[in-house]
């Protein structure tokens, strides 16, 4: 899901529509290939309604990256690393880590 710009309001009500809008400016809407419009406050309705579903959806987006800097999470590698260093050392560096993970990044 891409984020619910004007666009992809216009498109989730309709799917065909041929539009262009400039500067994701409401007022600047230009019908395509007799398109009917759509009032703007039915845009602007769906928008919203897409927002909602973006928002609720950021933690997954959050969580989903793979890479150590979106995910939050050390490597596979580094983690396992951790854990041998923890067995070896009777330390808790890997359980430290991930737990801070889950701390700044709550499930709601």
């Amino acid at each position: 899901m891409r984020f619910p710009d004007i666009i992809s309001a216009i498109l989730a009500i309709n799917p065909e529509a041929g539009v262009t809008v400039n500067a994701e400016d409401i007022n600047q809407i230009t019908w395509h290939e007799g398109t009917t419009p759509i009032p703007n406050e039915q845009i602007l309705a769906k928008q919203a309604e897409l927002r909602v579903t973006w928002d609720a959806l950021q933690y997954q987006r959050d969580r989903s990256l793979r890479t150590p800097e979106y995910s939050g999470y050390p490597s596979i590698e580094d983690q396992m690393d951790m854990m041998w260093h923890d067995k070896k050392d009777g330390t808790t560096t890997w359980e430290d880590a991930i737990q801070a993970i889950k701390d700044k990044y709550p499930k709601e």
